[in-house]
């Protein structure tokens, strides 16, 4: 499982720059959830050799007990304890201010490994500007500028650095990992209960499980699966779905630990941006993806209507998902969501030979051909496979770092029906051959 940094410290310090740098992106997925603030950011961090999750939270004001800044703080503090390494990013600039001691004093209490990030450092000496933030009382201070990235990779290597080395992406299990994510309410729980047949302890609320995610051993139809359950934290007796919590943090980390992600999302309720977002980040990790429609029963035939539009409206990049309408509690439907589940997976996985990858590239340039970029025409010669889970595709020839996204997504849907590649994410590559004549020009 990824390493989780969350990023933590009080307003207009440089926090989302710090993301954007760690994140290498300028569009971080903006979790609006349900008592989340919509300044607060996730995603995958790539900066280092390591892989892990970046959590950008909201301005800090821990002190305020009600509002927006209240909320702010209450999921700023559920992301600390659910953090592997919290950097408390402070301003050099300003300087150590009454409202960094509040919070390094909340850091201390939560006994997560911190590490002060002193950023806007740009132009001074590292020593000088470090030195008054020892009186945190939080471990050595590091001198940083998320703007210009200076300090950033030793960051984040010192903050790695008892993390291991990531092992093979190959999952090596039996069983296939099938996560349930989605909002709260909109049936987790009522489905894993139906799957199983009975009411069982999903979580415990104990201290050291907070940041669990729930596996359970599950059978159907001759195949074994290993479910995962982001549906919060509930005793027995209590697996009610009005009092489940949901965190981010758990979320990701459970999409990042599966092999098939199910997707739910409640027909009776509005199909909002905050569905997408969660859909976004799991294409984003490249997990096959089925998407089940839940509650389903009841409505009349305008409402499933109007629900469809709405579906192909807000997560129409989905198209390479397959959409169940369901009802979890009367168990309709599940059958036919496992086998898209099934059939995703050995999509994910699946070997695809170079012969015919070239072919299925040379038939798609001969039907449509790269646009120009200039006065060429980029030239894909032939095509191999660079890896599975989600299966990329790797494409070699002249100029082919030229070719834009309309293209792209040709290629895309081309190799998907060839290939019968439904329920996965497909990544392409371009490596473009080296122009010999290239360290000669200016000679």
């Amino acid at each position: 499982m990824k390493p989780t940094l969350v990023l933590v410290g009080r307003p207009n310090v440089g926090k989302s720059t710090l993301f954007n740098r760690l994140t290498k992106s300028r569009d971080a997925i903006v979790a609006d959830l349900p008592g989340l603030t919509r300044d607060r950011h996730y995603g995958h961090g790539k900066v280092g050799k390591k892989p892990f999750l970046v959590v950008d939270t909201g301005g800090f004001e821990p002190l305020i007990k009600d509002g927006i800044l209240h909320e702010m703080a209450r999921q700023t503090e559920q992301a600390i304890v659910e953090a592997d390494v919290v950097v408390f990013v402070v301003d050099g600039r300003t300087g150590l201010t009454p409202h960094d001691k509040e919070i390094a004093q909340l850091l201390r209490r939560s006994e997560r490994p911190v590490l002060v990030a002193v950023n806007k450092a740009e132009g001074m000496v590292a020593g000088m500007v470090e030195a008054e933030f020892h009186a945190l009382g939080l471990g050595e201070p590091m001198a940083i500028s998320a703007a210009h990235g200076e300090g950033v990779r030793h960051l984040v290597e010192l903050a790695l650095a008892d993390f291991p080395e990531p092992e093979d992406d190959e999952w090596h299990s039996t069983s296939t990992r099938v996560a349930i994510v989605g909002r709260p309410n909109v049936g987790k729980s009522t489905l894993i209960n139906t799957l199983l047949g009975e009411e069982r302890v999903i979580a415990f609320d104990a201290p050291g499980t907070t940041r669990d995610s729930i596996e359970i051993d599950f059978e159907r139809g001759g195949n074994s699966y290993v479910l995962i359950d982001t549906a919060g934290m509930r005793k027995r007796g209590k697996v009610f779905e009005a009092i489940e919590k949901f965190s981010v943090v758990k979320t990701l980390q459970a999409i990042e630990d599966a092999n098939v992600v199910i997707l739910m999302v409640d027909a009776q309720a509005d199909i909002s941006d905050q569905d997408a977002h969660i859909a976004d980040f799991i294409v984003q990790s490249g997990r096959a993806l089925v998407v089940a429609v839940n509650k389903w029963d009841g409505l009349d035939g305008y409402v499933r209507e109007q629900t469809r539009l709405t579906l192909q409206r807000k997560l129409k990049f989905l198209d390479f998902a397959k959409f169940h309408f369901i009802s979890a509690r009367d168990n309709i439907g599940l059958g036919n969501l496992f086998r898209s589940v099934d059939a995703a997976y050995a999509a994910a996985m699946t070997k695809l030979s170079t012969p015919r990858l070239t072919r299925v590239l040379s038939d798609a340039i001969a039907r449509q051909a790269p646009p120009k970029h200039g006065l060429f025409r980029p030239k894909p010669r032939y095509a191999h496979q660079g890896g599975s889970n989600p299966p990329i595709i790797v494409i070699h020839g002249n100029a082919v770092d030229q070719i834009g996204d309309s293209y792209r997504r040709y290629l895309e849907h081309t190799f998907r029906d060839a290939f019968h590649l439904q329920g996965t994410p497909l990544r392409i590559q371009f490596v473009a051959a080296k122009n010999p004549y290239a360290d000669k020009e200016g000679r």
